[in-house]
Protein backbone atom coordinates (compact mmCIF):
# COMPACT_ATOMS: atom_id res chain seq x y z
CA UNK A 1 0.00 0.00 0.00
CA UNK A 2 2.64 2.40 1.01
CA UNK A 3 4.23 1.63 -2.94
CA UNK A 4 1.17 2.51 -4.39
CA UNK A 5 1.08 5.93 -2.75
CA UNK A 6 4.42 6.64 -3.30
CA UNK A 7 3.78 6.04 -6.70
CA UNK A 8 0.72 8.47 -6.78
CA UNK A 9 2.26 10.78 -5.31
CA UNK A 10 5.43 10.50 -8.00
CA UNK A 11 3.42 10.83 -10.96
CA UNK A 12 1.44 13.64 -9.37
CA UNK A 13 5.00 15.48 -9.11
CA UNK A 14 5.59 14.80 -12.37
CA UNK A 15 5.49 18.27 -14.40
CA UNK A 16 2.97 17.99 -17.16
CA UNK A 17 3.23 19.22 -20.98
CA UNK A 18 2.63 22.67 -21.42
CA UNK A 19 -1.43 23.18 -22.74
CA UNK A 20 -0.19 25.85 -25.24
CA UNK A 21 -2.37 27.17 -27.74
CA UNK A 22 -1.84 27.34 -31.53
CA UNK A 23 -1.98 30.75 -33.73
CA UNK A 24 -4.79 31.00 -36.10
CA UNK A 25 -3.50 32.66 -38.73
CA UNK A 26 -5.29 33.44 -42.16
CA UNK A 27 -5.97 35.42 -45.21
CA UNK A 28 -8.67 35.60 -47.59
CA UNK A 29 -9.67 37.63 -50.58
CA UNK A 30 -11.98 40.48 -49.95
CA UNK A 31 -12.70 42.64 -53.11
CA UNK A 32 -9.48 45.04 -54.09
CA UNK A 33 -7.91 44.03 -50.58
CA UNK A 34 -6.83 40.81 -49.04
CA UNK A 35 -8.35 40.31 -45.55
CA UNK A 36 -6.48 38.54 -42.71
CA UNK A 37 -7.16 37.47 -39.29
CA UNK A 38 -4.68 36.33 -36.52
CA UNK A 39 -5.34 35.28 -32.89
CA UNK A 40 -5.07 31.97 -31.08
CA UNK A 41 -7.28 28.85 -30.65
CA UNK A 42 -8.23 29.80 -27.69
CA UNK A 43 -10.83 32.88 -29.09
CA UNK A 44 -8.10 35.56 -27.84
CA UNK A 45 -7.28 37.46 -31.00
CA UNK A 46 -4.09 39.68 -31.30
CA UNK A 47 -4.88 42.70 -31.48
CA UNK A 48 -1.63 45.89 -32.76
CA UNK A 49 0.25 43.13 -34.39
CA UNK A 50 2.32 43.79 -37.08
CA UNK A 51 2.10 41.62 -40.29
CA UNK A 52 5.25 41.90 -42.66
CA UNK A 53 4.18 40.86 -46.34
CA UNK A 54 7.21 39.02 -48.36
CA UNK A 55 7.12 37.99 -52.15
CA UNK A 56 8.62 34.57 -52.72
CA UNK A 57 11.86 36.34 -53.48
CA UNK A 58 12.00 37.74 -49.70
CA UNK A 59 11.36 41.44 -51.02
CA UNK A 60 9.53 42.95 -48.86
CA UNK A 61 5.78 44.05 -50.20
CA UNK A 62 4.62 46.03 -47.10
CA UNK A 63 2.71 45.54 -43.94
CA UNK A 64 -0.54 45.75 -41.92
CA UNK A 65 -1.00 45.75 -38.14
CA UNK A 66 -4.15 44.07 -37.05
CA UNK A 67 -6.84 45.98 -35.60
CA UNK A 68 -8.51 44.92 -31.82
CA UNK A 69 -10.60 42.29 -33.80
CA UNK A 70 -7.75 41.02 -34.69
CA UNK A 71 -8.16 41.71 -38.35
CA UNK A 72 -5.97 43.61 -40.68
CA UNK A 73 -6.49 44.43 -44.87
CA UNK A 74 -3.55 44.69 -47.19
CA UNK A 75 -4.00 46.53 -51.03
CA UNK A 76 -1.61 43.92 -53.24
CA UNK A 77 0.25 46.11 -55.67
CA UNK A 78 2.22 43.35 -57.51
CA UNK A 79 0.46 39.88 -58.67
CA UNK A 80 2.92 37.64 -56.82
CA UNK A 81 2.23 35.33 -53.76
CA UNK A 82 2.09 37.14 -50.65
CA UNK A 83 3.71 35.24 -47.77
CA UNK A 84 2.37 37.11 -44.48
CA UNK A 85 4.49 36.77 -41.39
CA UNK A 86 3.87 38.02 -38.03
CA UNK A 87 5.62 37.38 -34.49
CA UNK A 88 3.20 37.34 -31.86
CA UNK A 89 5.89 36.87 -28.72
CA UNK A 90 6.75 33.75 -26.45
CA UNK A 91 7.50 31.73 -29.11
CA UNK A 92 4.34 32.17 -31.22
CA UNK A 93 5.66 32.58 -34.91
CA UNK A 94 2.52 32.55 -37.91
CA UNK A 95 3.16 32.40 -41.35
CA UNK A 96 0.82 32.14 -44.42
CA UNK A 97 0.30 33.13 -47.66
CA UNK A 98 -1.69 33.94 -50.76
CA UNK A 99 -0.98 32.20 -54.30
CA UNK A 100 -0.22 34.44 -56.88
CA UNK A 101 -3.26 33.03 -59.22
CA UNK A 102 -5.71 34.74 -56.02
CA UNK A 103 -3.55 38.18 -56.11
CA UNK A 104 -3.64 38.38 -59.64
CA UNK A 105 -7.70 37.90 -59.46
CA UNK A 106 -7.89 40.61 -56.56
CA UNK A 107 -5.57 43.06 -59.19
CA UNK A 108 -7.21 41.70 -62.23
CA UNK A 109 -4.22 40.94 -63.96
CA UNK A 110 -2.13 37.77 -65.04
CA UNK A 111 0.25 36.75 -62.37
CA UNK A 112 3.59 37.05 -62.34
CA UNK A 113 5.29 33.47 -62.80
CA UNK A 114 8.74 34.70 -61.90
CA UNK A 115 11.66 37.07 -61.93
CA UNK A 116 12.17 36.92 -65.45
CA UNK A 117 8.44 37.58 -66.17
CA UNK A 118 7.86 40.19 -64.25
CA UNK A 119 8.29 42.83 -67.02
CA UNK A 120 6.10 41.41 -69.10
CA UNK A 121 2.73 43.96 -69.74
CA UNK A 122 0.23 42.47 -67.63
CA UNK A 123 -3.04 40.91 -68.84
CA UNK A 124 -6.69 41.88 -67.66
CA UNK A 125 -8.79 38.76 -66.71
CA UNK A 126 -12.63 38.41 -66.07
CA UNK A 127 -13.06 39.02 -62.80
CA UNK A 128 -16.90 37.82 -62.67
CA UNK A 129 -20.37 38.75 -63.42
CA UNK A 130 -21.26 42.06 -62.97
CA UNK A 131 -24.65 43.17 -61.60
CA UNK A 132 -26.39 46.15 -63.81
CA UNK A 133 -28.76 46.99 -60.96
CA UNK A 134 -26.26 47.73 -58.65
CA UNK A 135 -23.93 50.33 -58.30
CA UNK A 136 -19.94 50.05 -57.47
CA UNK A 137 -20.43 51.73 -53.87
CA UNK A 138 -23.43 49.51 -54.00
CA UNK A 139 -21.54 46.59 -54.18
CA UNK A 140 -18.75 47.35 -52.08
CA UNK A 141 -21.21 48.22 -48.98
CA UNK A 142 -22.68 44.73 -49.48
CA UNK A 143 -19.79 42.86 -49.66
CA UNK A 144 -18.37 44.63 -46.73
CA UNK A 145 -21.60 43.67 -44.96
CA UNK A 146 -20.81 40.11 -46.26
CA UNK A 147 -17.08 40.32 -44.89
CA UNK A 148 -18.61 41.81 -41.19
CA UNK A 149 -21.01 39.16 -40.86
CA UNK A 150 -19.00 36.56 -42.06
CA UNK A 151 -15.80 37.05 -39.50
CA UNK A 152 -17.17 35.78 -36.21
CA UNK A 153 -18.21 32.48 -37.75
CA UNK A 154 -14.43 32.04 -39.15
CA UNK A 155 -12.97 32.41 -35.63
CA UNK A 156 -15.54 30.00 -34.19
CA UNK A 157 -14.98 27.35 -36.51
CA UNK A 158 -11.24 28.05 -36.51
CA UNK A 159 -10.99 27.49 -32.46
CA UNK A 160 -13.48 24.45 -32.89
CA UNK A 161 -11.33 22.55 -34.93
CA UNK A 162 -8.18 23.85 -33.09
CA UNK A 163 -10.30 22.50 -29.09
CA UNK A 164 -11.78 19.42 -30.97
CA UNK A 165 -9.48 17.59 -32.81
CA UNK A 166 -8.76 13.78 -32.36
CA UNK A 167 -5.58 13.96 -30.29
CA UNK A 168 -7.67 15.50 -27.84
CA UNK A 169 -10.17 13.34 -27.60
CA UNK A 170 -8.23 10.27 -27.54
CA UNK A 171 -5.90 11.47 -25.04
CA UNK A 172 -8.91 11.81 -22.99
CA UNK A 173 -9.34 8.39 -23.56
CA UNK A 174 -6.31 7.20 -22.68
CA UNK A 175 -5.88 9.22 -19.44
CA UNK A 176 -9.26 7.58 -18.11
CA UNK A 177 -7.88 4.42 -18.95
CA UNK A 178 -4.63 5.23 -17.15
CA UNK A 179 -7.33 5.86 -13.95
CA UNK A 180 -9.00 2.67 -14.47
CA UNK A 181 -5.66 0.65 -14.60
CA UNK A 182 -4.31 2.08 -11.56
CA UNK A 183 -7.58 1.72 -9.83
CA UNK A 184 -7.49 -2.20 -10.69
CA UNK A 185 -3.44 -2.56 -10.10
CA UNK A 186 -3.98 -1.18 -6.49
CA UNK A 187 -7.50 -3.47 -5.69
CA UNK A 188 -5.43 -6.43 -7.01
CA UNK A 189 -2.48 -5.30 -4.72
CA UNK A 190 -5.03 -5.24 -1.98
CA UNK A 191 -6.15 -8.40 -2.70
CA UNK A 192 -2.35 -10.09 -2.47
CA UNK A 193 -2.05 -8.94 1.20
CA UNK A 194 -5.20 -9.41 2.54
Amino acid sequence: MIRAMLLILTLAALPLPAMAHKVIFAVFKSGETIEGELGFSNGDMAPNARIEVFSDTDEVLGEAVTDADGFFLFTPTQPVRHVFKANLGAGHIAETDMSAEDVADILGVAAIASETSAAAAPVTTNTGTVVASLSPEERLAIAEAVRDEIRPLRREIAAYREKNDLQTVLGGIGYIMGLFGLYFYIAARRRMQG
